[in-house]
C-alpha cells in the first residue's frame, strides 16, 4: 500500500526510515518531510498538513491506504478526524481523544476522575489567583502551560520568584491557562503504549533528557537526547503503569465518547509510592521515536493498520532485547532560543553504518549541501550491546560531524552508565 507520513522532524525521519522497511508499503510519501525523510520516500513540502481537504485530496489521488500522523499540532487540529470522515485510514487519535496532549488540564481532571496517580494540581485562568496559590503552596512547584507548547512550557520553580516569574510571563499571553502542581520526586522515564480504543501492548519505554546543559541544568527543550530501554522501568512497575495508568485513561477516555487509538506515550515519575502520571503525549515522541525504532524487530505497519481497525488483540511488538539504543540531539548554538539557521554540516554520511543513523531534523538541502535550518537540527543514534556501548559509539559518530555551529550534551544517558558500571 502507498503511505502518507505527515511531518518533518527527526521523529518523522525515523519513522520513514522503519515505514520504509515493511514489506506493505509500496510507496512513501512524507508531508512536508526533509532531507532525511527523502532517503526514503518522496517528501511533498508542496502539501499544505494544516488544508485538511488537501490532504484528503491528495490521498485519494495517490491511493492512499494509511495516513500516520507523526507531530501533535495536526491531531490536536483534527487533522484524523477529518481523514476518517472522507473514508481514509489514519493512524493516531481524534481531536477529542487528542486533548490527553493538548489539554494538561483536560488529563489532570481526567485523573482526578479516574484515579490515576499523579501530582496533585490546581487549574487557573487568571494570574493573581494563581499566585496565591503557589505562595501557599511554596516551591520547589511546577507550573505548566495548558496547551501545546513543543515540550519548554513547563517550570519546574526551585524558588517562589521562579515560579512567580514563569505565571507572570504565561498568563501574558491572552486566553492563557495553566496548570500549577506539586512538584514529583524520584527518577523520570517514559512509557509507551499501542493503543486501539480499548486494548494497548507496550511499545517500549526510554529515558530523555530535556534540559539544554549536561547535568540536567539549563531550561526545557523538545529533548537533547534519549535512551531505551530504560532499565529503572522493571517489569514489576511496567505491569503497574498498564494496569494503574494506561488502562483507567483507555476507560476514562471510551466513558467520555472519545476512545484513544494511537500511541499514549505516558511521561513518568518513578516515586517512592509507585509509577505517577507527569504528562501524556499523544504521539511518537521526539526524540524517543530514534531510539525505539532501531530496536523494533517486529514490523510497525501491521500494528498500525491493526489498531486503526480496532483490534489489537493478535498483535505482539518485539524488540531487539539484546541491544540498547542512544541518540545525542545536535542543535543549533542558541537553542531553546533564537537560532541562526543555513549553517553547513558535512560528514553526515561517514558518521553513519554499523548500528549507527543520523537521523534529520532542522535540516535542508541547497546547492549539494546539508544547511542547518531548525532548533534541534540532527539525532545521532547508535546501538550497542549496554547503553555504556551505545553512548561511546554515539558520540564517536557526533565527532565525525563536521559542524562548528552545532553543540550537543555529552552525557546523554549518563544515570544508566553509572548503573551498568555499578552492575560491573
Amino acid at each position: 500500500m502507498n503511505i502518507l507520513l505527515i511531518g518533518s522532524g527527526g521523529r518523522e525521519h525515523a519513522l520513514a526510515w522503519r515505514l520504509a522497511q515493511s514489506p506493505l508499503c509500496t510507496r512513501l510519501f512524507t508531508a512536508p518531510g526533509n532531507p532525511g525523510t527523502a532517503r526514503h520516500g518522496t517528501n511533498r513540502p508542496d502539501l499544505a498538513v494544516t488544508d485538511h481537504a488537501a490532504v484528503a485530496a491528495f490521498c485519494t489521488a495517490e491511493s492512499i491506504g494509511l495516513v500516520v500522523v507523526g507531530p501533535e499540532a495536526p491531531l490536536v487540529a483534527g487533522l484524523v478526524d477529518d481523514l476518517k470522515a472522507a473514508g481514509i485510514r489514519a493512524f493516531g487519535p481524534t481531536r477529542d481523544a487528542a486533548r490527553l496532549e493538548g489539554s494538561k488540564g483536560f488529563t489532570k481532571d481526567l485523573c482526578a476522575a479516574c484515579g490515576i496517580p499523579t501530582a496533585a494540581f490546581a487549574r487557573f485562568t487568571e494570574l493573581e489567583p494563581a499566585l496565591a496559590y503557589v505562595r501557599q503552596q511554596g516551591a520547589p512547584i511546577v507550573v505548566k502551560a495548558d496547551g501545546l507548547a513543543a515540550g519548554k512550557g513547563v517550570t519546574v520553580a526551585e524558588t517562589l520568584d521562579q515560579a512567580e516569574d514563569a505565571l507572570t510571563a504565561l498568563f501574558a499571553e491572552p486566553g492563557a491557562e495553566v496548570v500549577v502542581e506539586e512538584c514529583l520526586f524520584g527518577e523520570e522515564a517514559s512509557f509507551f503504549a499501542l493503543c486501539d480504543g480499548t486494548r494497548a501492548i507496550s511499545l517500549g519505554t526510554a529515558q530523555d533528557h530535556k534540559r539544554v546543559f549536561d547535568g540536567d541544568r539549563g531550561p526545557n527543550t523538545g529533548g537533547m537526547g534519549a535512551y531505551s530501554p530504560a532499565r529503572v522501568v522493571t517489569p514489576e512497575i511496567e505491569a503497574r503503569v498498564m494496569a494503574e495508568i494506561i488502562a483507567p485513561t483507555l476507560a476514562g477516555m471510551r466513558a467520555r465518547g472519545c476512545p484513544f487509538t494511537g500511541i499514549l506515550y505516558a511521561g513518568l515519575m518513578l516515586t517512592a509510592d509507585g509509577p505517577k502520571l507527569i504528562e501524556y503525549n499523544t504521539r511518537f515522541g521526539d526524540p524517543e521515536a530514534q531510539v525505539l525504532m532501531p530496536r523494533l524487530a517486529s514490523d510497525l505497519v501491521p500494528a498500525l493498520l491493526s489498531a486503526c481497525e480496532g483490534d489489537l488483540s493478535g498483535v505482539s511488538l518485539e524488540f531487539d532485547a539484546q541491544r540498547a539504543a542512544l541518540t545525542v540531539v545536535m542543535a543549533a548554538a542558541g537553542y531553546p532560543g533564537a537560532v541562526v539557521r543555513g549553517s553547513v554540516i558535512r560528514g553526515v554520511d561517514g558518521a553513519e553504518g554499523d548500528g549507527v543513523h543520523v537521523f534529520q531534523a532542522g535540516t535542508r538541502a541547497e546547492g549539494g549541501q546539508l544547511l542547518a535550518d531548525g532548533g534541534r537540527v540532527l539525532a545521532v543514534t547508535a546501538l550497542g550491546d549496554s547503553v555504556t556501548d551505545a553512548q561511546g559509539r554515539a558520540y564517536a559518530a557526533v565527532a565525525r560531524i563536521d559542524w562548528p555551529e552545532g553543540f550537543c550534551r555529552r552525557d546523554i544517558g549518563f544515570r544508566a552508565v553509572a548503573r551498568e558500571a555499578g552492575e560491573g
